[in-house]
């Protein structure tokens, strides 16, 4: 199928968003009237992120400073993901969160009791923490150390989060430093798990065919597309190199410059 046929037949596109609609706090040119071209040609989209230390009213105030108007309903989240998953697999348990005071509230608005008391913890969340602290890498070493059944959950294994300068450590950088002390490995939540994109499908009610992961990581992004079944769009906006494309083993459906492509397509 060619590129402007592909995109043309997506109904539902689910967008990364750091890297691929802004870029730190700098949003992209065309983002604006892409969004705006998906809703006039009645297609639907969800701004679907791995970065959790963001609630989704954080995320609704940021894209409005930006000029994009967004409700809860836009969003899929590895937050949200990760409370699903607690609520489905660990109901009731007390949690030890690392990560931000965001992340924490939204897990404490999904009912779960959230504690720094090590003594009254019964399971561990790690997030991309913006917020992390020496005290919070020691007191999850001392408990994945002492209590080996203890439930370890990490809302999303990128290694790194795009700035206008570069990078910065992610979810799962600090996950590989905790494992180089315990050598222990949490359950990974977000991209590349097929739970979000599955979730987006559930929610909306779009098919498989008719649906498409835009992003700019192979390794959550695309990967998610290709697990849930869906069509993985790269762009070459953010994170992957062309050597990193050649490279890797995973191979998107299309790979763009950018997503303003998408809205050319449209536009033919």
């Amino acid at each position: 199928m060619r590129k402007t046929e592909l995109l043309k037949s997506i109904r539902l596109y689910l967008f990364d968003m750091d890297g691929t609609l802004y870029l730190g706090d700098r949003l992209f040119a065309f983002t604006r009237e892409l969004l705006d071209a998906l809703k006039a040609t009645d297609r639907r989209y969800l701004f679907m992120t791995n970065n959790s230390s963001k609630s989704v009213e954080d995320y609704i105030k940021k894209l409005e400073k930006m000029g994009i108007p967004a409700d809860k309903e836009d969003f899929i989240t590895s937050s949200q993901a990760t409370a699903w998953y607690l609520q489905k697999h660990h109901p009731g348990k007390t949690l030890y969160v690392c990560g931000t005071r965001s992340l924490q509230q939204e897990l404490q608005q999904a009912g779960f009791a959230v504690t720094e008391d090590v003594e009254k913890t019964q399971c561990i969340v790690m997030g991309f923490d913006t917020e992390l602290t020496f005290r919070k890498l020691r007191d999850i070493c001392y408990l994945l150390s002492t209590r080996a059944d203890i439930p370890y959950i990490a809302t999303n294994p990128d290694y790194v989060c795009p700035t206008e300068f570069g990078s910065v450590p992610d979810c799962g950088s600090v996950c590989d430093m905790v494992f180089n002390a315990t050598g222990k490995r949490p359950v990974v939540i977000g991209k590349p798990s097929a739970l979000m994109p599955e979730l987006a499908m559930e929610k909306t009610g779009f098919s498989k065919e008719e649906t498409a992961v835009v992003g700019d990581r192979i390794y959550t992004d695309i990967k998610s597309g290709l697990n849930a079944g869906i069509a993985g769009i790269l762009v070459m906006s953010g994170e992957t190199t062309r050597e990193i494309l050649e490279a890797s083993a995973d191979k998107p459906d299309l790979v763009l410059e950018d997503a303003s492509e998408i809205l050319k397509a449209l536009e033919e």
